[in-house]
């Protein structure tokens, strides 16, 4: 699942192309869902701000257990160009546990495809702690 805090787009454009032929990433059975239900992996781009927090942290919340979370670009991680102003909280990690971290702005689709495929493994790894 793909949540976007708040960004300018271009990481989002970035996860929209790893959906496409050209990177393909349900070769490796990654399927965007849009229930957090349904999810096992949350990907998160743009900057945690002080009104979308509470909507992050109950779609993490909604995430059955285990779960894996990937924070994407510099907005993801950091709180980006945006970390200072006043309305933001920071990344992804000031909100919920972030399993992964994908560098750049924006993150490029092969960075991203790394980043999910070592979110699946954290992913695989709670699973097999679980048991």
């Amino acid at each position: 699942m793909h949540f976007d805090c708040g960004s300018c787009n271009g990481c989002d454009i970035e996860v929209l192309a790893c959906l496409t032929p050209l990177y393909d990433v349900e070769r490796f059975g990654i399927i965007n869902v849009g229930n957090p239900k349904h999810a096992d992996v949350l990907l998160v781009t743009g900057t945690v701000n002080h009104r979308n927090k509470k909507v992050l942290k109950n779609i993490y919340d909604q995430m059955p257990e285990p779960k894996a979370v990937i924070a994407i670009g510099a907005c993801g991680n950091t709180g980006g160009v945006f970390r200072d102003a006043y309305n933001v909280v920071g990344g992804v990690d000031q909100v919920i546990p972030v399993d992964v971290y994908v560098p750049g702005c924006p993150a490029k689709p092969e960075a991203i495809i790394d980043g999910v495929v070592a979110g699946l493994g954290k992913f695989a790894q709670k699973v097999e702690e679980a048991e």
